[in-house]
This record gives C-alpha cells, structure tokens and sequence, in this order.
C-alpha cells in the first residue's frame, strides 16, 4: 500500500468496524482532529507511531513489504 492510500482504508476498515471518527479516536487514544487528519491522508502530521495504534485498535498492524520494481518500500 502507498504512503497516500492509508488514510482512506483506515476510514474503509472504520466504517466496516460501524465506528464513528470519534470512536475510534476514543479507542486509540487520540483526539478526533488527528484521527480526521489521518483519515484526510494528511500522514504528514501524523506519527507512524498514531497509525499503529490506530490499526491496532482496528485489529491490523503494519506490515512492510518490499517492492518488485525500483523505488523505495511502501507500506
């Protein structure tokens, strides 16, 4: 997955989970305001750490995995 489609499919696996923004944040820890940003796809202000927890919440982890072509890793 790509740095730009993490915010969207934490949203796809919330919406799976019926969780509001605000329950999710609640469950990780976080404001809703970062939760939003992550969401939003803005990571830049958001930790790795913040996703993390929120996957973890999720029931998800990270997980890197290498790339066939050239480039660097994505998640």
């Amino acid at each position: 997955m790509k740095l730009h489609e993490i915010g969207p499919n934490i949203k796809t696996l919330r919406k799976a989970a019926k969780l509001t923004q605000s329950d999710l944040a609640d469950l990780a820890g976080i404001s809703r305001v970062t939760y939003g940003r992550l969401e939003r796809g803005e990571i830049a202000t958001v930790s790795i750490k913040t996703i993390d927890i929120v996957l973890s919440a999720l029931g998800y982890e990270i997980d890197i995995k290498g790339k066939e072509a050239f480039g660097i890793p994505v998640l």
